[in-house]
């Protein structure tokens, strides 16, 4: 996936912002994983809670994260950083886990 051949779209749900990405090239949808679980989980700090279930997920084996893609994404200071990024399908996963 090639940082140009993207285009970003911020969508709001209970009006959190999550940032979605289409991916021209592949045309797939990949969703920020830290925005997911923001709003689903309503974690004061979502990245550690990210940081600790990514481990948790690969300890049990689990794909989702190894299908995460990082993606320079604008974050809410106006800086663009990597961030895990997932299609539909592994959303779902991150959903259920949740």
């Amino acid at each position: 996936m090639k940082q140009d051949n993207i285009h970003l779209i911020n969508k709001l749900f209970n009006n959190e912002t999550i940032r979605i990405v289409w991916d021209k090239e592949d045309e797939k949808y990949y969703i920020s994983v830290v925005d997911i679980v923001r709003v689903l989980s309503e974690s004061d700090n979502p990245q550690v809670y990210w940081r600790v279930m990514k481990k948790r997920l690969k300890d049990e084996g689990n794909e989702t994260v190894t299908n995460c893609n990082a993606l320079k994404l604008k974050a809410q200071d106006g800086k663009y950083r990597l961030t895990d990024v997932v299609d539909i399908e592994e959303c779902f996963r991150i959903v259920q886990f949740i």
